[in-house]
């Protein structure tokens, strides 16, 4: 952690830069990753609701979450290139390959909020969980666990009682699109999430590969937006509001966040703040947006995210836990 006694005492006292600023408020974090990974979560789960609160396209919602996300990812890749050094060549092409998934993942997201709801379509787009393991088995040889192969007709009965297949009084103007494209959302932010993790590697550099993914992020809507008509370069302020709160919560403060958390803390912590996310995302898009899913899609969204808890955190250690949280600490 920056010592400003150190920089601020004797005789030729100096003020702090506001880049040995920003570094102290990452290092206050790092040494709170629960509480940075909480946030981190809590940032993001507000996604659908600002964007559909923004009332713009998916292309607009796209191209101004990346601007407004921007300064403060620049601001702290500064940082990092001042005291690191630049990225080498590799890191921003495979960075700037991944912010081309995480404009499509952003995009196909806005077009299933549209067609299921935000809450909905959070969950969808959190198969990424799954999709990233098989992924993995696919491209690296690397097995999925018994769990994650147990848990994988759980989620997909899930998914198929969110699209309303099953039972009537489905939420959503198009639920069965809204799932197709959930998983489509979910495909692409498993590709960003791989490729972005392969060429991020340093973990002294949270911001720099996600800052020229982000770049790349606002080329892509901009001339996506351009060819499919629907990019609105000229929102109200009001909307401009939203987009800019969208911009620095999901894009920026809410990604830094759990990047400074996740190699600071055990996989089984991490895992159960992320997947809290979509849960906080439901009961914000039920609280603030109104949105009535029916109870078939409910237990839909029980379904799929048990299933994903159960791929994700393996039971013994889950048990071992919560047994260390319930036993009895004995002081004196």
């Amino acid at each position: 952690m920056t010592s400003w006694a150190c920089v601020s005492s004797g005789p030729r006292s100096r003020r702090p830069t506001k880049t040995e600023m920003g570094r102290g408020v990452l290092d206050w974090f790092a040494e709170r990753p629960r509480l940075a990974a909480l946030l981190g979560a809590s940032c993001i789960a507000f996604s659908g609701v600002f964007y559909l609160v923004a009332a713009v396209s998916p292309s607009t919602g796209t191209f101004y979450r990346a601007i407004f996300g921007l300064p403060i990812l620049v601001f702290v890749a500064m940082g990092e290139w001042r005291r690191h050094g630049p990225m080498s060549r590799d890191t921003i092409r495979l960075a700037a390959i991944a912010g081309l998934f995480f404009a499509a993942d952003l995009t196909f997201w806005h077009h299933a909020i549209g067609a299921v709801g935000a809450g909905l379509a959070t969950v969808l787009g959190n198969l990424q969980v799954v999709i990233v393991g098989f992924f993995a088995w696919l491209l690296l040889g690397e097995r999925p666990s018994r769990p994650t192969l147990v848990a994988l007709p759980v989620i997909l009965a899930g998914v198929i009682l969110i699209s309303g297949v099953v039972g009537d009084g489905a939420y959503g103007a198009a639920p069965q699109l809204g799932v197709i494209l959930g998983i489509a959302t979910a495909f692409c932010y498993s590709a960003y999430l791989l490729i972005i993790r392969r060429g991020g590697r340093d973990p002294r550099r949270p911001a720099g590969p996600v800052a020229v993914a982000t770049v790349l992020v606002a080329l892509s809507a901009f001339i996506f937006g351009q060819i499919a008509g629907d990019l609105d370069l000229t929102p109200t302020l009001e909307s401009l509001f939203w987009l800019a709160l969208l911009g620095v919560t999901s894009q920026s403060v809410g990604y830094l966040l759990i990047s400074i958390s996740l190699p600071r803390l055990p996989a089984i912590i991490t895992s159960v703040i992320l997947l809290a996310q979509p849960v906080f995302s439901m009961g914000l898009a039920i609280v603030l947006l109104g949105e009535r899913p029916s109870a078939t899609q409910l237990l839909g969204v029980a379904l799929v995210i048990g299933g994903i808890t159960a791929a994700t955190i393996p039971a013994a250690r889950m048990r071992g836990r919560f047994q260390r949280l319930r036993a009895p600490t004995i002081s004196g």
